[in-house]
């Protein structure tokens, strides 16, 4: 048996160990809070307290069996191997052809157009990765989902904090862009319907933020995971208002409307020269996404009646938890300022003023919510506003309802 190290030696290497510092290519980079938020909510449970987590960005609900089973399909049929770095060609052309159709056809994409990758959080990567570099500037919304900003980072880029319109639930516009910007500005992040605010941009918003970007030649990443999701109003894609689209990177995937957060899926979609660079890129990553999750998600193009009919079932159930969270919310903390979303299945409240003396008060009111209410949620300065929290309400009706009467309590104390 190989001996064991002297004393001496285990010392040195533990003493080296604590000294470690990340490279310069992560000295900047934060733990994503919302991921730090339900690991800490899932410790607490194991500890038997009845935490109820009210920060997870996923839906509860399971996968849609017509997907599940066309996933066992695809294993059964051999769908265990590498496929193109891209994605197995069949989705790449479904992918293709519904963005096509979301621009009634003034633009024409092709499978070579699309990356799909291991999530949209992969794509979104990739596409700053790809765009942005040392000496640039990307704009990006505040308040926005928090990796947004680590992304530009890892890109060696700098993120230009744009905050929104408060009076239009935070969302931005040309001017704010426009102020914002600098000669080294060579892009911006769009996220509608937004995390974390729920707020959504009609064609005029997005068509007028798209022709500054024209205007201005810089690139633009719509997120648009949470496009399906909406409530009074669809929320248009930027493919359906682009005049021009050759600066334009669209990024979606299946994990927040069909509930396929585990699977791993989601995808780009831009000019040929950039899903190529992307392909490049993640061939040397990741490679491809997993085979069989690819095949999953192929059954939402290629059955679009159940597809249709698996959203809609979640949002109607969205929209109830919505309600009744609102409608509790007005009863019992009526001071409590929230910007009703329209979109997304989020609750952005501003607790700016339950938690005097701090400077951040939106992470005491987080941090008390959890030790002293057993509620999970986010702090706003995740997404670059302090002064706020977010409640996810995918989850249980009861358990939204109680946990929002939690909040309410605590606020009101």
């Amino acid at each position: 048996m190989p001996a064991s190290p002297s004393p001496d030696l285990a010392t040195a290497t533990s003493a080296r160990a604590d000294e470690f510092a990340p490279s310069a290519n992560l000295a900047q980079l934060q733990e994503s809070a919302t991921i730090a938020v339900s690991i800490r909510a899932a410790e607490l449970r194991a500890q038997g307290r009845d935490v109820i987590d009210l920060g997870a960005g996923q839906p509860d609900f399971d996968t849609p069996a017509f997907i599940r089973r066309a996933a066992a399909e695809a294993v059964e049929a051999g769908a265990t191997r590498y496929t193109h770095t891209a994605g197995i060609l069949p989705l790449r052309e479904a992918i293709a052809a519904d963005a096509t159709a979301l621009s009634d056809g003034r633009l024409r994409y092709a499978a070579d157009d699309v990356v799909v990758s291991s999530g949209s959080k992969q794509s979104l990567f990739n596409a700053c990765f790809a765009l942005f570099g040392p000496g640039d500037e990307a704009l990006v919304p505040v308040p926005g989902w928090t990796s947004y900003v680590e992304m530009v980072r890892l890109a060696r880029a700098e993120p230009v904090l744009v905050e929104g319109d408060p009076a239009r639930g935070y969302k931005l516009d040309p001017a704010r862009l426009a102020a914002a910007a600098t000669p080294r500005t060579r892009g911006l992040v769009l996220n509608s319907p937004c995390n974390p605010t729920g707020a959504v941009y009609d064609a005029d918003e997005l068509r007028a933020l798209l022709a500054l970007a024209t205007e201005r030649d810089w690139w633009v990443i719509s997120d648009e995971i949470y496009r399906l999701i909406t409530y009074e109003q669809p929320a248009p894609s930027a493919l359906a208002v682009a005049e021009d689209a050759s600066r334009l990177v669209v990024v979606n995937g299946v994990a927040k409307a069909y509930a396929m957060t585990g699977w791993r899926i989601g995808w780009a979609v831009g000019p040929t020269a950039l899903a190529r660079t992307m392909t490049a890129l993640q061939s040397h990553t990741t490679y491809n996404a997993a085979a069989v999750s690819q095949h999953a998600a192929l059954a939402v193009f290629a059955q679009p009646d159940e597809a249709a009919r698996a959203v809609h079932e979640m949002v109607s159930a969205f929209r109830e938890r919505r309600d009744a969270a609102l409608a509790l919310l007005t009863a019992e903390a009526p001071a409590l300022r929230v910007i009703p979303p329209a979109g997304a299945f989020y609750l952005y409240l501003d607790v700016s003023h339950g938690a005097p003396g701090e400077d951040d008060p939106g992470t005491a009111v987080a941090r008390r919510l959890l030790d002293e209410a057993d509620v999970a949620v986010v702090p706003g300065a995740a997404f670059g506003t302090p002064g706020w929290i977010r409640l996810s309400y995918a989850a249980p009706l009861p358990r939204v309802v109680e946990g929002v009467r939690r909040v309410a309590a605590l606020v009101r104390s």
